[in-house]
């Protein structure tokens, strides 16, 4: 059997951040995005305007937080319902986002997100849109950070300009389940205790998923770990391009379009370059989508011969589910068919 070659394509959104720019060349951009989501669900990003000063900044107060005793960060540790904060190494297992059983992950990893004070006109749920926690020890870290979050998302909405036109409803077409959009930042850390370290069987640095929102916009070191389940069942690794961020979609827009587009499996295997266990860093930018709206496929997604695959549940009742078992190792009863891609 022949197996079609893996390629995530590298797709220039310069034009959405121009004002000046063509529609000729806005739908081109939308044509490309559309490719790649239906075919891999993966695709590098240039032309997202984000200056090399802001990642310098960003990444230097990650790492210095991600270099305090670990006694220190733990007490920016959250309860599990709250998606903020410190998360430690081996204390979350993504598989069973999916309903899988697995090792523990080897990441460990510090969250921040979208505020409930940022929405004033709206009562939106506190555990959700919980208020951000920030480590003392780290002068400046707030500010690096919150950098890097308002950058992230500013790419994301583009992204979700960009859908919109790409599904036929216009750049303006996904605004109402997404103007107070649940976004959170997961700053990620592969720490390991030492290059000789015995890994436990089928352990990784973090487990095999489909992320749980619309879109998201990922930074990466380029070091190997991370990995794309293809078609035939293999998996392939996966660096970000000088320059470029990750995007790739999740499981909410892949609902939305009713499966037309993939919210595609990957994992990040322990990373290791020549044999020997590496350090490696990310940060992944999750738009979510607003809490209360309903995932259910969008019109231009349905029809004859293309009855709904899905039940509508709401984003929050989505991500509630998800959390609960990556975090809390209670079993995702509704990602079967996200599991199953993993498992057939």
């Amino acid at each position: 059997m022949n197996i079609p070659e893996f390629d995530i394509p590298t797709i220039d959104i310069g034009a959405f951040n121009d004002p000046e720019a063509a529609e000729r060349h806005r739908d081109a951009v939308a044509a490309q995005v559309d490719r790649a989501a239906r075919t891999v669900g993966f695709m590098q990003i240039v032309g997202h305007g984000i200056p090399a000063s802001t990642l310098h900044a960003f990444a230097a107060a990650t790492d210095a937080f991600f270099a305090l005793d670990s006694v220190v960060k733990a007490a920016y540790r959250c309860p599990p319902s709250v998606n903020r904060g410190y998360t430690p190494p081996k204390s979350e297992a993504l598989a069973a986002s999916l309903g899988l059983v697995s090792a523990a992950d080897l990441f460990e990893a510090f969250n921040i997100g979208t505020e409930a004070a940022e929405y004033p006109a709206l009562t939106l749920p506190a555990t959700d849109y919980a208020p951000n926690i920030w480590p003392a020890e780290v002068p400046g870290f707030a500010a690096a950070v919150g950098d890097w979050f308002a950058a992230a998302g500013s790419v994301a909405r583009t992204m979700v300009r960009i859908f919109g036109r790409a599904l036929g409803l216009g750049d303006d077409g996904l605004v109402s389940v997404t103007d107070h959009s649940l976004d959170v930042l997961r700053m990620i850390n592969y720490r390991l205790p030492s290059p000789e370290t015995v890994l436990e069987p089928d352990q990784v640095g973090m487990g095999a998923h489909t992320d749980y929102g619309i879109v998201t916009v990922l930074w990466a070191d380029a070091v190997p770990g991370l990995e794309v389940l293809g078609d035939g069942g293999r998996w392939h690794p996966v660096q970000p391009a000088p320059g470029a961020l990750l995007v790739n979609l999740g499981d909410a827009l892949a609902r939305w379009t009713n499966d037309e587009w993939i919210s595609t499996m990957h994992r990040v295997a322990a990373p290791r370059i020549g044999g020997v266990l590496v350090p490696r860093r990310s940060a992944a930018y999750f738009h979510d989508g607003n809490i209360d709206a309903v995932i259910a496929p969008l019109s231009t997604c349905v029809g004859p011969g293309r009855p709904a695959r899905y039940e509508p549940v709401t984003v929050g009742e989505h991500l509630r589910a998800k959390l609960a078992g990556s975090r809390s190792r209670v079993l995702n009863p509704g990602a079967e068919r996200e599991a199953a891609r993993l498992v057939r």
